[in-house]
């Protein structure tokens, strides 16, 4: 019988640009990202979320911005309903993951049904 992995700790992006941390809020899952290749943008100051919709939320820093929130454990290495915000084009998806016989973690960002998503392999830092 394979044993339950969990998705908590550190993972680096597929696009090896930045590393986030997921962890427990309340019954769910979140994570935020603690790690960015490339922290600062042409001007030396701290990269911000420049293409959030919503103006009042563009100076907010990348660093530490909570991208995924609400994933509910749904079977032993499966988590669902949660939503992906991607600061890279300013828009939230819907989310779900899974644990892959390698150990990696199998992120899907989608928008009404996974169908029409993509999925991007994160693998563990610690």
């Amino acid at each position: 019988m394979a044993q339950s992995q969990t998705p908590l700790g550190v993972w680096l992006h597929d696009n090896q640009r930045i590393q986030i941390e997921i962890s427990p809020c309340a019954d769910a899952l979140c994570a935020k990202i603690v790690w960015l290749k490339y922290p600062n943008d042409a001007r030396g100051m701290p990269r911000v979320d420049f293409r959030n919709p919503q103006a009042a939320l563009r100076d907010r820093p990348l660093l530490n911005l909570r991208v995924l929130e609400g994933l509910r454990q749904t079977g032993d290495n499966s988590w669902e309903d949660g939503k992906i915000y991607n600061p890279d084009d300013g828009s939230e998806y819907r989310g779900r993951l899974s644990i892959g016989s390698d150990g990696n973690l199998l992120v899907r960002a989608y928008l009404l049904i996974p169908l029409f998503g993509r999925t991007f392999v994160w693998t563990r830092v610690h």
